[in-house]
């Protein structure tokens, strides 16, 4: 498929972007890059696009125009994505339901957001839809109409207040802290959706950025149903983006941080499942088992340089190390993750 001009020009220049509708017989729930994630709770990820426009130097999915490692970006088709997640949804018992979209890029540069959020609203059983993004593409005019479609709640990461060092995070230099500060103050003083802002904290980077991230989010107002702040720790991932010379926090100095950063600006950075009414339902059960050998069918090129798509038991595999393996073949591999409706096997 060729890529949509909009997304072409800014997130996949050396990239093609994959269409997946119900006609190709690719199933949503499996891969991590696209489709849809259920982890056993009321939380399920919409993940209907993979681009972004942005090469932050600190992501963990080594999304943007300066990937080194993808090879394909997805788009999904509406009417599919919709079908599916309310599968899921009447699976989970219609109650309850939060919809997050939270694509491995930025759920904006999606071409049909809108109606995505509008659709998924007027399920049953759905009483939130919240997307998390890092804003480059919104606009007053957008953030309406994602109001007016249903959306409940924007996680926004901010990284830096400093201009400068914000477009060094971003890794890219036409970003602009200025008119994300603008949305910022737009979604929190003048929209209905609610504000969550969301830093990834990036150890000797933009330690000193975080306070001033707090002070703001108070200044504006975020967080008047849920809390206004969700500060993230920077991990490093095989195939992610890795600072030099940073090393990840542990978890315990993370939240032993937050803690103090909470006593002092008195506000909640420690945040639990219940701050986000999150509850156990039902989980979507896996066809496979860890370490078994499954007979499965090539279908698509793989999101990484070396992967495969390939289709079993109505579920999406990531197959590594599969750079000579043709596509509409015949394989059998060894599944070496089933977590959180996630799978990855391995061709024998």
């Amino acid at each position: 498929m060729k890529c949509l001009s909009n997304i072409k020009r800014r997130a996949c220049p050396r990239r093609q972007i994959y269409r997946i509708a119900e006609d190709s017989e690719i199933p949503l729930v499996g891969c991590i890059a696209f489709g849809l994630i259920d982890r056993g709770t009321n939380v399920i990820q919409v993940r209907p696009i993979s681009t972004c426009v942005l090469s932050c130097i600190f992501c963990s999915t080594d999304a943007g125009p300066n990937s080194r490692w993808r090879q394909t970006e997805y788009v999904v088709d509406l009417d599919y994505i919709i079908e599916e997640f309310e599968k899921i949804v009447k699976y989970k018992g219609c109650k309850r339901i939060e919809a997050h979209i939270d694509t491995v890029g930025d759920p904006t540069t999606y071409p049909q957001l809108v109606e995505l959020i509008q659709k998924i609203s007027e399920i049953n059983g759905v009483e939130v839809v919240s997307m998390q993004t890092h804003g480059v593409l919104l606009n007053e005019k957008l953030i309406d109409e994602l109001a007016d479609a249903g959306l409940s709640r924007i996680n926004l990461s901010i990284d830096a207040m400093d201009s400068e060092l914000a477009k060094t995070l971003a890794g890219t230099e036409s970003y602009s802290l200025a008119h994300i500060i603008e949305v910022a103050k737009y979604i929190a003083e003048s929209s209905p959706i609610d504000l969550l802002i969301a830093p990834v904290w990036v150890p000797k980077i933009n330690d000193h950025e975080i306070p001033k991230i707090i002070q703001f989010a108070k200044n504006i107002g975020a967080g008047k149903k849920w809390p206004p702040l969700g500060i993230q720790k920077y991990e490093a991932h095989k195939f992610g983006r890795k600072p030099r010379n940073v090393k990840p926090m542990s978890w315990k100095k993370f939240y032993s941080e937050l803690r103090k950063m909470e006593r002092k600006f008195k506000v909640k950075l420690v945040l639990r499942r219940e701050d986000f009414d999150i509850v156990k339902l039902p989980m979507l059960p896996s066809p496979f088992k860890l370490y078994e050998k499954v007979k499965a069918r090539i279908v698509a090129p793989g999101w990484l340089r070396g992967e495969k798509i390939a289709v079993a038991r109505g579920r999406v595999l990531t197959i590594v190390d599969a750079d000579d393996i043709p596509l509409d073949t015949t394989v059998y591999a060894r599944i070496i993750r089933v977590k959180h409706n996630i799978y990855i096997a391995r061709i024998e």
